[in-house]
């Protein structure tokens, strides 16, 4: 067996848009900031008070409670760089044709079903909810289409048609 794959090391992602809408903003600043003030302090006294009944090494409440920690403290760490490189969008497109981040994009497969996306930032989206990543495969090939264009997805047989492109004024979110 070949040593060198044996390790630890792990290759880097591959870079994201760092591109993200207002109300996208807003949820990772919420979300930083209850990780911030009411997770990561309840954490720490559930830790306290399971240190406080004796042998660490056998306790169970007190090595779950420290590995939440860590992942909290991993979680926050991303948040704060992440806040620190993201470019808010607040500008809608002059031309509203073709389709840029922040569309609302509508489709139609081969077989008449209809689909509707919204091509949001990396930290914001939300598949199950049509809101897709600007990153993502569908996204990458609806960027600078038009009404009446046709697309297919690398390896799949299925084509879409584009129906509409519509450009809101960021509809407020729900993501919690």
């Amino acid at each position: 067996m070949n040593k060198r794959f044996m390790g630890r090391y792990r290759p880097s992602p591959p870079p994201c848009s760092n591109l993200i809408t207002p109300a996208g903003k807003v949820f990772l600043k919420q979300e930083l900031k209850q990780l911030w003030k009411d997770q990561r302090p309840q954490i720490t006294q559930a830790i306290k008070e399971a240190a406080a009944l004796g042998d660490r090494s056998e306790n169970a409440e007190y090595i779950y409670g420290k590995k939440q920690l860590r992942e909290i403290d991993r979680r926050i760490r991303y948040l704060q760089k992440r806040l620190g490189v993201v470019q808010v969008v607040r500008q809608i497109p002059v031309n509203r044709q073709k389709v840029y981040f922040g569309a609302q994009v509508t489709l139609q497969d081969q077989y008449g079903k209809y689909y509707c996306y919204h091509i949001v930032g990396v930290d914001e989206a939300r598949p199950e909810a049509g809101m897709i990543s600007i990153d993502s495969p569908l996204a990458k090939i609806l960027l600078g289409r038009q009404v009446d264009d046709q697309v297919q997805l690398n390896g799949q047989q299925r084509y879409y048609c584009i129906l509409a492109i519509d450009y809101d004024e960021y509809p407020p979110v729900k993501y919690l």
